[in-house]
């Protein structure tokens, strides 16, 4: 039989709490986690004692009592939440720290009835104490609770004050955004490089240059940058090669030809994962080719009309801490 009173029915119709749970979990497509990638942060207190503290934030939390299939709460904590931690004795303990809905009125659920129905609490911080040092997530130890992960803290033995090297985020945001672009070029005529300045890094091929906008919300970038059909003259090469986003330098590559016949072509990928510092997010930066070499080697690269230069930028958004 159905819910009879769809949501939103006009005529003064009384609406399932069911109902408009169903509609929170299609709005954030039956995803659980934080909604914004800051959010809900599990922080030491600013002087270090037996508690810690969660930052303002939001999130989904999807309804794992019986018959809440298709259901979801959204939660909003509006400022900081102090929740204290027990301290350790002899022997060292691990605590996670969830978010967790407490609806007393859901089928099947036993939590204590609110002093107040109108204003609950419903959801709380919550300390999940003495759980295995792996784990990871509320599911591994209370599969049947309506809550989500926020932090797990080790605690060495003997301890009463919860510093931030005890804490181990372990957010998950509930729709994170991601956006991928494919910058190409190649040379109109040849370009050629023996190197300048024994190791010293310079942003080569010229044309391997692109302006890229940084989403506001982009917390990373996974970029791959290649270079393809790179022309070798005059002999062997050895050098570095990576890619530079605005001030940030990605892991470099190596490269190494060793004595050639005088002409050959090589293929190169830098590949690197950076985090964006905020004052980068919603900025317009250079993208760009970085080589380095050994100018004693008797090679000399060109880059020409039969070379290719292929950036492969990929923004994501992930739960990061705060970095003040």
């Amino acid at each position: 039989m159905w819910d009879t009173v769809p949501w939103f029915t006009e005529g003064g119709a009384e609406h399932s709490s069911e109902v408009a749970r169903v509609l929170a979990y299609a709005a954030f497509a039956g995803g659980e986690g934080i909604v914004g990638a800051g959010d809900l942060q599990v922080r030491a207190v600013s002087t270090p004692a037996a508690a810690v503290s969660v930052l303002p934030g939001a999130c989904a939390v999807l309804n794992r009592a019986t018959g809440g299939k298709y259901q979801a709460y959204v939660a909003r904590l509006p400022s900081s939440d102090q929740v204290p931690v027990a301290a350790t004795g002899v022997s060292k303990r691990s605590d996670l720290i969830v978010a967790r809905i407490e609806n007393p009125y859901s089928s099947g659920e036993t939590w204590p009835l609110p002093s107040n129905p109108k204003t609950g609490p419903y959801v709380f911080t919550r300390v999940i104490s003495n759980v295995p040092p792996t784990t990871t997530s509320v599911r591994q130890i209370r599969p049947g609770d309506s809550a989500i992960t926020l932090a797990r803290i080790d605690i060495p033995a003997n301890t009463s004050s919860i510093t931030q090297s005890m804490i181990k985020d372990l957010r998950d945001m509930v729709n994170p955004r991601a956006r991928r672009r494919l910058y190409t070029d190649s040379p109109a005529g040849d370009e050629n490089w023996a190197g300048t300045t024994k190791w010293q890094w310079v942003a080569w091929p010229p044309t391997s240059r692109w302006t890229v906008e940084i989403p506001p919300w982009a917390t990373k970038a996974r970029i791959v940058l290649t270079l393809s059909a790179l022309q070798i003259l005059k002999g062997g090469v050895w050098g570095s090669f990576a890619w530079k986003l605005g001030p940030l330098q990605g892991e470099s590559i190596t490269f190494d030809t060793g004595a050639t016949d005088g002409s050959e072509r090589r293929n190169m990928i830098a590949a690197d994962t950076i985090s964006i510092p905020t004052t980068m997010r919603g900025t317009v930066q250079p993208l760009v080719s970085m080589m380095a070499m050994d100018n004693d080697q008797p090679g000399v690269f060109q880059a020409d009309v039969t070379t290719s230069f292929i950036a492969d930028v990929e923004w994501v958004e992930d739960p990061y801490e705060d970095e003040s």
